[in-house]
């Protein structure tokens, strides 16, 4: 058979769930279309069942990935940066099709996505310097506060930024010890799952990461409302999802990131979205007779 008598091989997207890749229990997909209304691809159309499955692989895997050390998950999160730049055109072609746009912006969001992974790795193992430290209190103790990860974080992925604003709420989320279940961009899912590929052949742990696709309401709800869940970011979510989510994360005290505009994902962004997703751990210590016994360990 001759190259001009080949047929394409279409791709098959699929969620990514505790580091495999099913379709959705209900099998169902849904069409994905570029900016003029093209056919790209199909993707899976994620349930509430697929939602509560990432919930249990996300809470599963979080007790190594929190106890790992912050220099571990610093060279994961590069490697991610490292495949991601081995497979960049195919990245540049997807977010140009997903977005609608030329393909040098394309790769201008692609190059500052990549950058972020790397900016965030040399966070791992210094935020913890920033937001911690010892107290002044007035007795014979040390106090010391150290931060910690909140646990697991449902994150609605931007719908405008398929690709550099997902990395940029998802990275910080896990970059501090906290694993992630992420609600795809509904419009432009593929380059979140193509992205799932990356994960999963970059050292992290199956179940760090989840991302579902398909309608942004009927997963998030679920999620907000999960009794496993222990935050969720709202990047994604518009106004009056945004607000039946938070009244479903009151039901149990979630920790919530409300939406706040953004027109562009380029600029550096500080540690607003690490420091959002942690606790403070106070410790008191006596000084003294037993604080000189105890000071050594």
């Amino acid at each position: 058979m001759s190259t001009v008598d080949r047929l394409s091989v279409f791709k098959t997207y699929k969620l990514y769930v505790g580091g495999k890749f099913p379709r959705s229990e209900s099998g169902r997909v849904y069409e994905v279309t570029d900016s003029k209304s093209k056919w790209l691809a199909n993707a899976p159309l994620a349930s509430r069942k697929d939602a509560r499955d990432a919930v249990v692989a996300a809470r599963k895997a979080f007790g190594a990935w929190s106890g790992a050390t912050a220099y571990n998950r610093g060279q994961i999160l590069y490697r991610v940066a490292e495949m991601l730049e081995g497979r960049r055109e195919q990245f540049v072609r997807e977010v140009a099709e997903a977005e609608g746009i030329s393909k040098s912006k394309a790769a201008t969001a692609v190059d500052a996505a990549i950058d972020r992974w790397i900016w965030y790795a040399g966070w791992t193992d210094k935020i913890a310097q920033v937001t911690g430290g010892a107290n002044p209190v007035a007795g014979p103790y040390f106090n010391l506060s150290s931060p910690e990860p909140t646990g697991v974080v449902a994150v609605v992925a931007p719908q405008d930024s398929s690709f550099l604003g997902l990395v940029s709420v998802l990275a910080p989320v896990i970059a501090t010890g906290n694993t992630a279940v992420v609600v795809a961009s509904e419009n432009s899912p593929l380059p979140a799952l193509s992205l799932a590929e990356v994960l999963a052949t970059s050292d992290v742990p199956g179940g760090v990461v989840n991302i579902l696709s398909g309608r942004t309401p009927e997963i998030a709800t679920p999620l907000a409302s999960h009794q496993d869940v222990n935050a969720i970011d709202l990047a994604g979510a518009d106004a009056p999802l945004a607000k039946d989510l938070e009244i479903a994360a009151a039901d149990n005290l979630k920790r919530v990131l409300r939406p706040q505009p953004v027109d562009d994902w380029t600029p550096t962004p500080g540690t607003d979205r690490m420091t959002a997703f942690l606790e403070t751990k106070t410790v008191w210590h006596p000084t003294g007779a037993l604080g000189a016994a105890g000071s050594s360990y």
